[in-house]
């Protein structure tokens, strides 16, 4: 992710430039920006949608907002964290509409040893500790373990202070350390040492 996150940063100025032209009416601009951001923005979607056909969707619906606010961006923040914007606040309507809480990363399991002696409904595992966060904590924690987002950039997507971001990351490491401490398990140390 660290790559992609770099890209990103070093291709602002060709997006900025893109995002000009479609102010234009330039098609064309726009649509080298949907091939820029589809892949990371489908994954975020499918990150906090937990479903391949709603995030498809929202997908779609995501950059029909951006095409049709586009002329509303100003480059006091990156095209990145408007469109991030865009998608979380899509996103929070969609889980506020369905009252449910989601689930978002089913590749981090913990590992059961094949010696283990404990049933397996005894263990704790990732998705049931992340399922304790509130769609608010589970949008930090995609932006900062998975996109690598800075603080000042998650602010920026949140209409938060930097500080703010961070005390409410800080909580929510010691929230999921917590209770992997009080629940006896062993949380994938590949989610624990990046939260």
């Amino acid at each position: 992710m660290d790559r992609q996150y770099r890209e990103h940063k070093s291709n602002s100025g060709e997006i900025e430039m893109l995002v000009e032209r479609t102010k234009l009416g330039d098609k064309e601009a726009f649509a080298s920006i949907i091939r820029n951001f589809e892949k990371p923005m489908y994954i975020y979607c499918y990150h906090m949608l937990k479903s391949k056909e709603e995030a498809e969707d929202a997908l779609q619906e995501i950059f029909i907002r951006v095409y049709e606010q586009i002329h509303k961006y100003r480059p006091n923040m990156t095209f990145s964290a408007w469109l991030y914007k865009i998608a979380y606040n899509y996103s929070l309507n969609q889980i506020r509409g369905k009252k449910r809480w989601l689930r978002f990363i089913d590749r981090y399991k913990y590992d059961q040893p094949e010696t283990s002696t404990e049933p397996i409904d005894s263990q704790t595992t990732l998705k049931d500790l992340l399922n304790l966060l509130t769609a608010e904590e589970r949008h930090i924690l995609v932006l900062r373990a998975i996109h690598r987002y800075h603080f000042n950039e998650i602010s920026e997507i949140m209409n938060m202070k930097p500080a703010t971001v961070r005390k409410k990351y800080e909580r929510l490491r010691k929230k999921l350390q917590t209770k992997e401490v009080n629940g006896g398990g062993t949380v994938n140390a590949s989610i624990t040492k990046s939260v």
